[in-house]
């Protein structure tokens, strides 16, 4: 009789369990980090009539403004969408472009006692929907990618709130939003919607500012599924 004495690398029960669980986990994880992004060309654009002009201001007109909006209603609190589509293969962003020249991302300023969810919803149906009275559930907002914070009146953003700032004048949350197939644009005539590279949108703060140039960075936990239609 030959006796063989085999060694056995598998970790105990314990372990295996564990790296079963992690596992488990991070496939969840992973299933969940993946976002559908359906072709450009799968959706209609059209266009309505703006609710009001686009403010045709300078900064100093501008930091007025948001001085005495700030002194009547305190904090501004602002929620805005990642909205994303494919394009040639790539991940495009959504953006709105006033006067063709500076971008900003579909969203605004929340009403009194408005979640971030029904605020979104309803800028979305406001910005871009044929009428204000859409469906709000056709917008599909999930989780919030960032928040940023105006310590002032100024341009300056940060990721983050400064310990030292006490009254911050602005909030602006970031959330992504999942479009469906075949969904419906309707753009007010004093605006256009384009589709953007996120390669061109990379770190380009000259051109689409701190938030939107940092939206690629926030993107990074996820993958994208291309969708074939």
């Amino acid at each position: 009789m030959r006796v063989i004495t085999t060694v056995d690398d598998s970790p105990p029960a314990a372990a295996t369990n564990n790296l079963s669980a992690s596992s488990a986990a991070c496939a969840a994880g992973d299933a969940a980090s993946v976002l559908n992004l359906y072709p450009l060309s799968c959706f209609y654009f059209g266009s309505k009539e703006a609710r009001r002009p686009s403010r045709d201001e300078t900064m100093t007109e501008r930091v007025s403004r948001l001085k005495s909006n700030y002194e009547a209603r305190g904090l501004r609190a602002c929620v805005e969408a990642v909205i994303l589509v494919e394009l040639f293969k790539h991940p495009h962003l959504l953006l709105l472009q006033v006067r063709n020249s500076f971008f900003k991302l579909p969203g605004g300023r929340l009403k009194p006692g408005e979640s971030d969810f029904e605020g979104l919803r309803r800028k979305l149906c406001s910005k871009l929907s044929a009428d204000e009275d859409s469906n709000l559930m056709q917008w599909e907002v999930g989780e919030c990618l960032g928040k940023w914070w105006r310590a002032d009146f100024e341009t300056l953003y940060y990721p983050y709130l400064p310990p030292n700032i006490k009254k911050p004048k602005e909030c602006i949350k970031l959330f992504i939003v999942k479009l469906r197939a075949h969904q419906k644009f309707t753009v007010p005539k004093n605006m256009k919607l384009l589709a953007v590279p996120l390669s061109q949108i990379h770190d380009n703060h000259k051109t689409y500012g701190t938030i939107i140039a940092g939206i690629p960075q926030l993107l990074s936990k996820f993958s994208f599924n291309m969708v074939e239609i």
